[in-house]
């Protein structure tokens, strides 16, 4: 891959990410609530896996660089065990388990997701506007 040649490559790569950390935030707190027959089928809790992804020219004056989404994983948390005896899924000893997802902290995982992506959007905006004006003079 070439990496990013200018501002509009790298504002698309960052929402992007953005994009895939908000889908699998928003993931999360929709497993929130769920509980499981086992250890092994509860949901547990999943984040990104980012990655800087450089321009061509490493070492030039302004090397740009952007952040990429390549991959997401399971946080390796264990599941809390219930004692709900008459739930449809205990298992023989009367235990659910619940997911790992802590709401809080998706929020405000959620909130840090929400202003990148806003941080990033207005940056190309000004940059696209700044571009207009330096052609409009130009006439």
């Amino acid at each position: 891959m070439s990496g990013p040649s200018n501002i509009f490559d790298l504002g698309k790569t960052a929402m992007s990410a953005q994009m895939v950390r908000m889908n699998t935030l928003a993931s999360n707190i929709a497993n929130a609530g769920s509980v499981a027959s086992s250890p092994e089928e509860a949901y547990r809790a999943m984040r990104p896996v980012f990655e800087t992804e450089y321009s061509g020219r490493i070492g030039d004056l302004g090397t740009l660089a952007t952040s990429r989404a390549v991959d997401v994983v399971q946080l390796d948390r264990e599941p809390e065990s219930k004692f709900l005896p008459d739930h449809p899924l205990a298992d023989a000893n009367g235990f659910v388990y619940a997911s790992t997802v802590n709401v809080e902290e998706e929020m405000v995982e959620m909130m840090e997701a929400s202003r990148a992506y806003q941080n990033t959007l207005e940056a190309v905006s000004t940059m696209r506007t700044l571009m207009s004006r330096t052609v409009a003079m130009g006439k």
